[in-house]
């Protein structure tokens, strides 16, 4: 299947973005998307779940364009295409965050977009595709999604991928960029993982500009593409997914975010959907946030699995995203 930009690989290892392009792409991208905060979690009642003398730093990219940090590299391909490829368009397929960044970036750039979506996706992110001007095509399930998306790649339009290639890498790198520079000290940053394009990023950047602050990747034990190909040393495709969190919800790794995370991650943990409800919970209660079950995924591992691991340390987690409607918050609490 043919994406565009094109994918690179392990071995391309100067394809990666370095010290200056994640700069040049950081002022690129200033005053065309959101500046989102970085913000200490210092309230009382969290004290008792996070580590033990940790200080613990949130950054909001659910307040981002879009709703998520997709937004970037969603931008930033767009940015990437010719003259020619922007008359003719762009396509994607998705049932999440990347249709809604997809959707924006178009309607940003002043390009027409098509986005193949599930029948059952979020009505929340359908209307939201609907209200950027995209042209929305519904289908029974994802696969036949990407094969209508590959249709429109054949007719000619450039299909931007969810998270593969250099300028969703980049994107997801000025994110990390930005967490450097507001917290230069951290021992860790923990991030959400479903094809890998967030965490690709992210630990490229945080290892050229923090390089002694560890980057920690989470999954839910049910979309686990990632732990399993850094086990099977290339990348893999799952047989089946089974988790709540649709927006991690890949069925494979692919080899250019995969090459940059086997070089950068240092380590992986995966999640139960409980701990990832649980923490759905907590997060409105305690920060009066929605998110969504890929945007809880840090906080989850963070007061979980990885709690003993960083007491005293400095973290910052990522609160990736959050397109969900009121319903399904409800639907999906409830069931905790």
């Amino acid at each position: 299947m043919k994406f565009m930009p094109s994918w690179g690989s392990r071995k391309s290892a100067p394809d990666w973005p370095d010290l200056a392009e994640i700069d040049y792409a950081t002022k690129r991208l200033r005053g065309r998307i959101v500046a989102t905060p970085t913000l200490d979690l210092t309230q009382a009642a969290l004290k008792p779940i996070f580590p033990d003398g940790a200080r613990i730093s949130i950054k909001l990219e659910l307040f981002q364009q879009a709703g998520s940090f997709k937004a970037r590299g969603a931008l930033l391909s767009v940015d990437a295409l010719s003259d020619t490829a922007r008359e003719s368009g762009i396509t994607a397929a998705s049932g999440g965050n990347h249709a809604l960044a997809v959707s924006w970036a178009a309607a940003a750039a002043g390009v027409s977009a098509r986005v193949h979506m599930p029948r059952a996706t979020d009505p929340a992110r359908l209307n939201g595709c609907r209200d950027l001007g995209a042209e929305i095509t519904l289908h029974d399930d994802i696969a036949a999604a990407f094969a209508a998306m590959q249709r429109d790649v054949e007719a000619g339009l450039s299909a931007i991928h969810p998270f593969e290639g250099r300028p969703m890498t980049l994107g997801a790198a000025t994110c990390g960029y930005e967490i450097t520079n507001a917290r230069p000290d951290l021992d860790a940053i923990i991030v959400p993982v479903g094809g890998g394009g967030l965490i690709s990023g992210v630990a490229r950047a945080v290892k050229l500009f923090a390089n002694g602050c560890e980057v920690i990747g989470v999954e839910p034990q049910g979309a686990d593409s990632i732990t399993r190909s850094r086990a099977s040393g290339a990348p893999v495709t799952l047989d089946r997914v089974d988790t709540v969190a649709d927006s991690l919800g890949a069925p494979y790794a692919m080899p250019y975010s995969f090459g940059l995370i086997e070089e950068h991650v240092d380590d992986m943990v995966t999640l139960p959907d409980s701990a990832l409800i649980d923490a759905m919970v907590t997060m409105r209660d305690q920060l009066k946030l929605v998110a969504e079950p890929a945007c809880a995924a840090s906080f989850a591992a963070l007061t979980g699995p990885l709690r003993e691991r960083f007491a005293g340390k400095n973290v910052a987690i990522i609160a990736c995203g959050s397109n969900i409607s009121a319903a399904r918050f409800e639907s999906i609490t409830a069931r905790g």
